[in-house]
């Protein structure tokens, strides 16, 4: 209860909210990437690669012993390694927290990712990170600024798509997700987006992977519509430049907190295609790639939510919850 009040009282301290801000979630493997990709290459908006850490740095702030310097551990030292991605110096947040009047944690998110974007000479900034899709209400409730864009992708494919990066990561204690438990995932996630989504009301839109690769523009301005930010032709030549921006990742993630090592390599591989224009081959790639047996499994668990999304099934799937 006292962790409520300390919120509340911290949020009236917070400055005025910004220009809309684009937060890019959804289930993973869903093309949240080369939104961000998309988004990034406009002139005036800067993405971060995943930060991870929002949710925590929020709950952070609701702790009665609340400081600069607690904030900053929180950020720099969370579970996930991603500091050392964004190119900020430690030394520099931590100023920028200590020079907000009254230190608040909705002050202290919008100061990382302003200081980001000053790397880059931009006005604007946004998030990219698919998890974020599970935290809708809090980092919509302490940004009033936040725009959510959920990024939706046919779900028999998001299922291939994960596991094949568990094949190519070699991760014996890992064996591939059974497509009936991967529809189960797909299908709960989206239907809590939904769910968390009514607390944002029209700071919520869902765009679909298919739209972004096929109907690339059309689907870029309303995202634009969204966030109140004027389509620029570069978003849709972001390619020219992904590779140097991906190479935010070429470092590694040493293995910690129970999390493996990562490569930098390997970082960059899961998103060499960015470096590329969208390709429509990778749409649909189950009807190729799947087994009659998965499709099944998985149309029997997400077949109604896949054809409501305007999927193509082969099957009638499990009603819809009321």
């Amino acid at each position: 209860m006292i962790h409520g009040y300390l919120r509340r009282r911290r949020l009236q301290y917070a400055a005025p909210p910004g220009p809309p801000a684009p937060f890019v979630v959804g289930v993973g493997r869903s093309g949240t990437t080369l939104l961000r990709m998309m988004l990034d290459a406009h002139p005036d908006l800067a993405i971060p690669p995943e930060t991870h850490f929002v949710n925590d740095l929020l709950i952070a702030g609701e702790k009665i012993r609340m400081s600069p310097e607690r904030l900053v551990k929180t950020v720099v030292h969370d579970r996930h390694r991603r500091w050392g991605d964004f190119g900020i110096d430690e030394e520099a947040y931590l100023e920028r927290l200590q020079a907000i009047p009254r230190l608040n944690a909705t002050d202290a998110v919008r100061a990382f990712y302003e200081l980001y974007a000053e790397q880059f000479d931009k006005s604007r900034w946004g998030d990219k990170t698919p998890d974020y899709v599970k935290r809708v209400r809090r980092i919509g409730r302490a940004l009033p600024e936040s725009r959510f864009i959920h990024v939706i992708r046919d779900g028999r494919d998001v299922a291939l798509s994960h596991n094949k990066r568990i094949q190519r990561r070699g991760e014996k204690s890992r064996p591939p997700v059974p497509a009936g438990e991967m529809a189960r995932r797909w299908r709960k996630r989206i239907e809590k987006s939904r769910y968390d989504a009514e607390s944002v009301g029209d700071r919520y839109i869902e765009i679909r992977y298919e739209d972004l690769v096929t109907d690339t523009e059309p689907t870029l301005r309303r995202v634009c519509e969204l966030i109140e930010i004027d389509f620029d032709p570069q978003m849709l030549d972001y390619h020219e430049r992904a590779g140097e921006r991906l190479q935010e990742m070429a470092r590694d993630l040493p293995a910690g907190q129970g999390r493996p090592h990562r490569p930098g390599e390997e970082r960059l591989q899961a998103h060499a295609l960015l470096t590329e224009p969208p390709n429509k081959k990778r749409v649909a790639t189950w009807k190729d790639e799947m087994s009659p047996e998965d499709v099944a499994e998985f149309e029997e668990v997400a077949g109604h939510l896949l054809e409501e999304l305007d999927y193509e099934t082969t099957s009638v799937g499990t009603p819809l919850p009321s």
